[in-house]
């Protein structure tokens, strides 16, 4: 038997591969050029493109482009939360949601905006925010056409139409279709006014109620009449003005 040794074809690949410059990057995506150093890669990236979700949840049929997206969507139904915050103790099933809530802890806001300089601790509160500048409502309501920026706030809108009031005064039984209306309801109850103003001490049980106190320190008339060009600082006000007859109005 001869003493020469002959590599197997997977070895002269994986030898071919070491001797790669570092960055040398040769599978490259024919949709959008971007490159890759295994071939691995390029195929997972692929599938950003044709939607393609070969991994399959057993439990409830969704599916995943990735595996590692998969594993992480199993600790769902298993409840199992390994990653642990050394700080607080909370527990995350993903170690993406404990590296977002570590900044809690520490107060970094990575993900700052470049138009107005805000900075948020979450990528996904950064592209929230960025609809303040470009105006972008993605979530539209199907009934009467109102649009906004976030999901929450159209589920919350859609309860003027549905008729919907989830949030039930255990004293009175009073139903509320936003959990915030219950909270100062409740107040009706408890007499608790925690907004309390700076200049004389008045209190009330909404914040609303305190802005609109403080016009009587400040002078402010926000409300103002098209016609005679009159301001108020109660909406009520401008109201009767304009019930009560502009004087501007009866001229000839």
């Amino acid at each position: 038997m001869s003493g020469i040794w002959y590599d197997s074809p997977l070895s002269i690949k994986n030898k071919m591969m070491k001797n790669l410059p570092k960055r040398a990057k040769p599978y490259v995506c024919q949709v959008c050029d971007s490159a890759f150093s295994m071939k691995s890669k390029l195929e997972n990236h692929i599938r950003t493109h044709t939607g393609e979700k070969p991994y399959s949840c057993g439990v409830c049929d969704s599916a995943f482009s990735q595996t590692h997206h998969l594993n992480n969507h199993m600790l769902t139904h298993t409840g199992e939360k390994p990653n642990a915050c050394q700080v607080c103790g909370t527990a995350f099933a993903r170690k993406s949601n404990l590296t977002a809530h570590m900044r809690i802890h520490t107060g970094e806001k990575p993900h700052s905006c470049e138009v107005c300089c805000s900075s948020f601790s979450k990528k996904e509160h950064l592209k929230i925010h960025m609809r303040t500048h470009t105006g972008e409502r993605p979530y539209r309501c199907e009934v009467c056409g109102s649009a906004f920026t976030v999901k929450s706030a159209l589920n919350l809108h859609m309860r003027t139409h549905t008729g919907e009031k989830p949030y039930v005064c255990e004293v009175c039984g009073s139903a509320f279709s936003i959990e915030s209306k219950l909270k100062s309801h409740i107040r009706t109850h408890t007499g608790e006014k925690p907004y309390a103003c700076q200049v004389c001490g008045s209190a009330y049980s909404v914040k609303s109620s305190l802005t609109i106190h403080m016009r009587t320190h400040t002078g402010e008339k926000p409300y103002s009449c098209e016609v005679c060009g009159s301001t108020f600082p109660y909406k009520t006000s401008l109201k009767n003005h304009m019930k009560n007859g502009c004087s501007a109005a009866n001229v000839t």
